[in-house]
């Protein structure tokens, strides 16, 4: 699974609290749209106190108000406070408006409710500038040091106490900042180059041209060797002074809506920690490994920096139902994508060019493999814990970026959008103005492209 992508069918996403879609809206969950609610949702936020949680906690008991979940995490927004977000059963739905009352009275608490009474956007939310990244950066699906019982490092408190410090510095991360620097210790050291070493073996005979033409220049220059671990800010500048595209540090897994509205902004949201010493060939969730070794590269290649940008412009606005089709073509290029290059298939997928077994896998006659395309590719499923049966094959990544285009054409919003690159960010082509402009900027290049080939011939 790729860092900070998660396929989420439990209807975590960004949305609009009312009003247009171009109006700033509400930085919360909101219930997946399209399924039929069997629970209010709300958020309240409570100063960080002593008993502030159980006198809230009290105002639900009174009611006779029964809490199906709950779950809580520092506000992003108001230092010293907490903020807890609830499910209750529908036939609360009474009671619990004098429980928000008296939230808003009894503790001055902000309450937000999610998924009651409440008109939906006929487009989903999504960021127009890339600040506004910051708006969920942190509303991820799982903190970086909550670990399943079966995670390698379950058991062991230091490492889980430094999967807290790299979620730390990630959380109170903001756009325009500098990525921390991070001092890895040896024993982390150790398992990077476990991993380099063995996967930079395969790479000449196994992964695509463009990972093995850009893989010699991160070692020259953003400090790519055997017993470094390479800063995520040397290699965001190296990867933005190529194709734009830039790093940014996250606390754990995204909404696939989420995550694949930062690449819309040329934006990868990238894990800092490494996976566990005990298993240096295996993780369970993206780790620095992943997106250095894998993904990093081919962000430097400006024919595969326009195919993820694509993808991620075709996510803004989506319906729901179009958005897991979206990660799924995701899933099935960008991280476990194959290609064709001469007369051999190569591999080009993160999640291919991190595993060492699976890149040897993926090259044998064991799996099936069927040609890219994004109406079909779209709808094969996928295991998460095991090698893929199924890859997809893409002529180029041209190919492979016109096919998801066209796809895009297909997706139900009014409207089209463009990416800016000189302000940073999404404009949505809408009205006249907007489409004058767009073709300003048209005319302007193909005046530049006339004049290039006049002075060739």
């Amino acid at each position: 699974m790729d860092a900070a992508l998660e396929k989420d069918h439990g209807g975590s996403e960004t949305a609009e609290e009312g009003g247009s879609r171009k109006r700033r809206g509400s930085m919360y969950l909101e219930e997946e749209i399209g399924r039929k609610s069997e629970v209010i949702s709300c958020i309240f936020s409570l100063n960080e106190e002593v008993g502030a949680l159980a006198k809230a906690l009290r105002l639900f008991e009174e009611k006779g108000i029964n809490l199906t979940h709950i779950e809580s995490r520092p506000s992003r927004t108001n230092t010293g406070q907490y903020e807890f977000f609830i499910n209750v059963d529908t036939s609360c739905s009474q009671a619990l408006d004098e429980v928000i009352d008296s939230l808003r009275t009894e503790i001055s608490g902000h309450v937000h409710e999610l998924s009651r009474n409440k008109e939906k956007d006929t487009v989903p939310w999504f960021p127009n500038d890339i600040q506004d990244l910051d708006r969920f950066a942190n509303q991820i699906l799982s903190y970086g040091s909550e670990l399943d019982s079966d995670h390698p490092g379950f058991t062991d408190q230091v490492y889980r106490l430094r999967r807290k410090e790299f979620a730390d510095i990630a959380y109170n991360y903001r756009h325009g900042q500098p990525i921390p620097r991070v001092e890895y210790t040896e024993d982390e050291k150790a398992t990077w180059g476990k991993v380099f070493r063995e996967l930079k073996t395969l790479y000449p005979t196994h992964a695509c041209r463009e990972h093995n033409r850009v893989f010699p220049l991160l070692e020259k220059y953003c400090g790519y060797k055997e017993d470094n671990i390479p800063q995520l800010e040397d290699v965001s500048r190296f990867l933005q002074s190529c194709t734009g595209f830039r790093l940014r540090p996250v606390a754990g897994l995204l909404s696939s809506r989420d995550f694949l509205a930062g690449l819309a902004f040329r934006v990868f949201h990238s894990t800092q920690y490494i996976r566990h010493s005990s298993r240096p060939t295996y993780t369970p969730e993206p780790d620095v490994c992943h997106e250095l070794l894998g993904h990093v590269p081919l962000f430097a290649d400006s024919s595969f920096a326009q195919f993820s940008q694509e993808i991620g412009l075709a996510s803004l606005g989506a319906p729901d139902e179009y958005i897991e089709k979206l990660a799924t073509v995701y899933w099935f290029t960008v991280e476990f994508g194959l290609c064709n290059q001469g007369s051999e298939i190569r591999a080009f997928g993160a999640g291919l060019l991190s595993s060492f077994g699976e890149l040897q896998y993926c090259l044998t006659d064991k799996p099936k493999i069927l040609p890219f395309d994004p109406d079909k590719t779209c709808l094969q499923k996928y295991p998460i814990t095991e090698y893929q049966p199924v890859y997809f094959v893409a002529d180029s990544f041209e190919n492979a970026k016109e096919k998801v285009r066209k796809f895009a054409a297909t997706i139900p919003k009014p409207f089209s959008v463009r990416y800016n690159p000189y302000t940073q960010s999404v404009e949505v082509l809408d009205d006249t103005k907007q489409l004058t402009n767009l073709a300003d900027c048209i005319s302007s290049e193909m005046g530049k492209l006339c004049e290039a080939l006049r002075k060739l011939q």
